[in-house]
């Protein structure tokens, strides 16, 4: 047990904030957060003082304590360069929103909105502003309602109008898709009983005609998302099996991808599948439409009334940051700008991974064809053709350098290399990417990086890439 007097040695509280290496976690992050991290590396360092280790300098509890700060950041929602080659990454936000976009609906979240209030009378209106209307004109159907995300569309469609009836879902489409979400089961909580049809491979329309009945509330046709089925496979289009059922029992398709337009393959546009004689649509909005985190039941008025009258769409209605960036990405997809999820020209890919050599210090990198993904369940088994950056190291060790970068680089290991893949990339600053693999490089090439560790100030060395 140390003497008292020991303690002393250990550097004071309030000098170590003072430190000019905690500058940028103080800038970050709460003080509060800043000074409990301080005092649990203090609380280690007693500890280890009782051991017979010596106590560490201000600066090095400084540095330790920034570090703690990094680690902490990190754990938040933060900006990261994808270099995956998947433009849609569910882990990754899935569809970036357009600057333009955000700008646009700046002034109704840093302000107040008319959110839920008429102004030609002065008493509260709907929820929703423009977005219902600009959706429904999108896909060429009487009405649409806006909810939280695709799931909750589904689900809200199927409790407003299959709740104790029967649903008919051919057996290929009884599906589980990202993250446990799993069709019988959205079903089974709707109170709605699925009457699965066909075989896995084979669906015909004879078949949904012979197990339709009195207690039959809809057909529900399901995009299989991230899977597909070859081979002897085969089911009805959307037009046949509407025209087959028409007047009977609603038709309803969970189209998931957003894809609003033609040009996608493996997907059809929203507005086919309003032709084709759909009833009802559900889909997301932060895939192929490329706007946040929502979605849409759009179809026949009387069934998205149902749905807006139900009391669970209180629970799935979004708030007006979600509905004004929608309402801004809507008004655009309208007039023909394409999303993020737009596969690029190689051409472009080409030049921009040319700007980012040319930003580099001398290394050992090549530009190499690689194939990009759509990615967020949309166009299943589907690529592009793209190109990536690959480097002369251990992939392994490199994929970790990215990652603890500023901000953080995140690419796939193929093939036993680090493929930095520019599909997503190329709407990047090429002179922040090349500054973010140098300075992994850099501490690669000084071992001044651990698994997973962040960098901090004063930490990057200078040595050229080899």
């Amino acid at each position: 047990m140390p003497e008292p007097q020991a303690y002393r040695s250990l550097p004071q509280a309030g000098r170590v904030l003072e430190s000019p290496l905690l500058s940028p976690a103080l800038a970050a992050l709460p003080r509060i957060i800043v000074v409990e991290e301080l005092r649990a590396e203090l609380d280690t360092a007693r500890k280890a003082l009782a051991k017979g280790v010596p106590a560490p300098s201000l600066e090095e509890t400084a540095r330790r304590v920034a570090r703690r700060c990094a680690t902490l950041l990190r754990q938040g929602i933060i900006k990261v360069l994808n270099g995956t080659g998947v433009l849609l990454h569910t882990n990754l936000g899935r569809s970036p929103l357009d600057a333009a976009d955000w700008r646009r609906a700046e002034a109704a979240n840093t302000g107040y909105s008319s959110l839920e209030f008429d102004l030609a009378s002065g008493e509260r209106g709907p929820r929703g502003g423009l977005a219902p209307e600009f959706a429904s004109r999108l896909v060429g159907t009487e009405a649409a309602l806006i909810v939280n995300n695709n799931a909750a569309a589904l689900l809200l469609l199927l409790t407003a109008c299959a709740r104790g009836r029967e649903v008919l879902v051919s057996r290929g489409e009884a599906v589980q898709i990202g993250g446990g979400f799993r069709v019988p089961e959205i079903l089974a909580l709707s109170g709605a009983r699925l009457v699965e049809v066909g075989t896995t491979n084979v669906t015909t329309v004879d078949d949904y005609l012979s197990a339709l009945g009195p207690e039959t509330a809809l057909i529900l046709r399901v995009h299989t998302s991230n899977f597909a089925l070859r081979g002897f496979v085969a089911s009805p289009s959307v037009a046949e099996l509407a025209a087959a059922v028409k007047g009977r029992v609603p038709l309803i398709v969970d189209q998931g991808s957003g894809a609003y337009r033609s040009g996608w393959p493996g997907e059809t546009s929203l507005a086919q599948l309003a032709r084709q004689g759909a009833d009802s649509l559900c889909f997301s909005c932060d895939k192929l439409l490329g706007g946040p985190q929502a979605g849409v039941v759009a179809g026949r008025r009387d069934l998205v009334m149902a749905c807006a009258r139900h009391p669970l769409y209180r629970a799935f209605r979004p708030g007006k940051t979600v509905l004004s960036l929608l309402e801004a990405r809507l008004a655009r997809a309208l007039d023909g700008v394409p999303s993020a999820a737009a596969a690029p020209d190689p051409a472009d890919l080409e030049a921009f991974g040319r700007r980012v050599l040319a930003a580099l210090p001398s290394c050992e990198a090549q530009i190499v064809p690689s194939e990009g993904a759509y990615g967020g369940g949309s166009t299943p088994d589907e690529s592009f053709p793209s190109r990536a950056l690959v480097f002369s190291y251990e992939p392994e060790a490199l994929s970790r350098a990215l990652r603890s970068g500023d901000p953080p680089l995140v690419g796939r290991i193929e093939g036993g290399r680090l493929l930095v893949d520019l599909a997503a990339l190329v709407r990047e600053d090429p002179h922040l990417v090349a500054r973010v693999i140098a300075d992994a490089l850099v501490r690669l090439a000084t071992g001044s990086v651990g698994p997973g560790a962040p960098p901090i100030a004063g930490e990057e060395g200078g040595a050229p890439c080899r």
